[in-house]
């Protein structure tokens, strides 16, 4: 009933977090001396996860959940696989055309299903079925497929429906609805004030439609909603777990908390309280407890103590039991397969697929939107000095950014001279005094809601900076990679003749085909073709 974190790279010395990530001695302790059933994973490329989940499942007496947080696809987290834009792009285009967003989201979660069957995750944690309705969103954001039940309903279920082709478990979340809040859960306690006869107009639709199209899992949010609980969060109340989730909807799958150690959880309640609570309420699974060999030593002194009943425990560990026998299938018949080739090989085979990669650059371009006059003229970038600025929210924690990639290379092949900005290094006076000297500058924005940030807004820095380009009339040209809300509070302010292009992707392709846009010129492919 445990799931933990680990690194999704091979070696100690590599991992990223240690305070959520153990050593191999210690992980290999939790699987092999407690029972640890299942792991979530992050970091690594995708060859490396063939080699790390096979090590995982060796180390275990019973074989194991693996899942990963992949709601764009594989390569949203583990490089060289096939990424996705994120899933309101899909839902911009069901704006136009219903049918063929459809189809996109279908493919979607088909394309996922089978790149994380072939490295060894059998456990998809997506759709997400929140209904983003609150522009203000720091974490949901362009992570749902849309602002209204409807179109989440259809999408969600489209994505369940692609990824049920493969035997991997697929997860609705997060229960019973996380898009109507201006705070993020990773950092403190969001509360939905909605009536019941709202949250079920606007926030349950989407499960529903979720479980009637055969979602495995159901994942919990850690939300205040005092309609239903006013003492305990969604992730820790039987009244939404068990009575609304298990009795008036009906699922019969596992029910998952969301991580244990995030901030709504991890700030008001103790480390091995939470996992107790959860059990009670009617958790299956307690995803990442900030303690695994104390959540699981509380639960058994609950059982032990007629706080919870052996069956409540059985009851879960039959609902996992089933889950495992469905993703079985898919381990014994890659061991049948790797009996001729090797798992390395078989992987490889399977990810980024020319399909796979046509199909992700589609979406991007179908849901891109532009503005101004288009293309950027050659006159209008050759006579001054030029600069590509680039703002994200975090320099450091870029990986979709980097020297050979579209945003940064191809505008320094045009004669830009980079500048990279970021929430952490404000314009110095000189800066802001050299602004007022005429540089035509392309600016590029990196903004999208993120876990842990705290604000789906423009950064103070990104504002700051095109307000002062603004005045200059130095602003050649604007690029947004991430959220149309960002979109929506630039455009008012922008001339009609500046070109504008905005794309929901923030990788590589994304990148590529935006400047592409932009600039009516092919973006030559090995820029990036390393980050793919």
């Amino acid at each position: 009933m445990v799931v933990v974190r680990a690194s999704g790279y091979l070696f100690d010395h590599q991992i990223r977090y240690p305070a959520w990530e153990p050593p191999a001695a210690q992980l290999q302790h939790w699987l092999q001396d407690l029972g640890v059933g299942g792991v979530i994973l992050l970091g690594g490329s995708a060859g490396e996860l063939a080699l790390r989940t096979q090590q995982l499942q060796d180390w275990a007496k019973i074989p194991l959940l693996i899942a990963a947080d992949i709601e764009e696809g594989v390569g949203q987290r583990f490089a060289g696989a096939t990424w996705f834009p994120p899933p309101m792009a899909i839902g911009s285009i069901a704006l136009k055309d219903p049918r063929q967003a459809e189809f996109y989201a279908e493919q979607m979660g088909a394309i996922t299903a089978q790149e994380a069957l072939a490295i060894g995750i059998n456990w998809v944690l997506a759709p997400v079925v929140d209904v983003n309705n609150n522009p203000r969103n720091p974490v949901i954001n362009v992570r749902a497929f849309g602002e209204t039940p409807e179109a989440v309903s259809q999408l969600a279920s489209a994505f369940i429906r692609g990824a049920k082709q493969y035997p991997v478990l697929t997860t609705a979340k997060h229960f019973p609805g996380h898009g109507d809040t201006a705070t993020d859960s990773h950092i403190d306690l969001p509360v939905l004030p909605h009536s019941p006869a709202r949250l079920a107009k606007v926030e349950l639709p989407p499960f529903a439609n979720a479980i009637a199209s055969g979602v495995d899992t159901v994942m919990s949010a850690h939300l205040l909603i005092p309609a239903w609980d006013e003492q305990n969060p969604a992730t820790l109340s039987e009244l939404v777990l068990t009575e609304l989730l298990r009795c008036c909807l009906k699922f019969e799958g596992l029910i998952v908390t969301d991580a244990l150690i995030m901030g709504a959880i991890a700030n008001c309640y103790g480390e091995n309280v939470a996992p107790v609570m959860a059990v009670e309420a009617g958790a299956d699974i307690l995803l990442m407890p900030a303690n695994p060999e104390g959540a699981i030593q509380a639960v058994c002194d609950a059982v032990e103590d007629g706080r919870i009943s052996p069956e409540r425990i059985q009851d879960s560990v039959e609902r996992i039991w089933k889950a495992k026998e469905k993703v079985a299938l898919a381990s014994e018949a890659q061991k049948e397969t790797s009996k001729l080739t090797s798992p390395i090989h078989i992987a490889l085979n399977q990810i980024a697929q020319p399909v796979a990669l046509a199909t992700a650059a589609k979406i991007l371009k179908d849901s891109q939107q532009v503005a101004g006059s288009l293309p950027l003229q050659p006159k209008s970038y050759s006579s001054h000095k030029l600069r590509n600025l680039i703002v994200v929210d975090d320099a450091l924690a870029c990986d979709f950014l980097g020297r050979n990639t579209p945003a940064v290379a191809f505008p320094t092949q045009l004669g830009y001279e980079l500048q990279i900005v970021d929430s952490h290094t404000p314009p110095t006076q000189e800066e802001a005094d050299a602004v007022i000297a005429k540089q035509p500058t392309l600016l590029q924005l990196f903004i999208r809601g993120n876990p842990f940030r705290g604000s789906a807004g423009l950064t103070p820095i990104a504002e700051q900076w095109f307000k002062k380009l603004l005045k200059t009339d130095d602003l050649q040209a604007l690029i947004i990679y991430g959220s149309p809300y960002v979109l929506t509070q630039f455009l008012p302010h922008l001339p009609a003749e500046t070109p504008c292009v905005f794309s929901y992707g923030q990788m590589p392709e994304a990148q590529a085909i935006a400047l592409e846009v932009l600039f009516s010129q092919n973006v030559p492919l090995s820029s990036f073709a390393l980050f793919l």
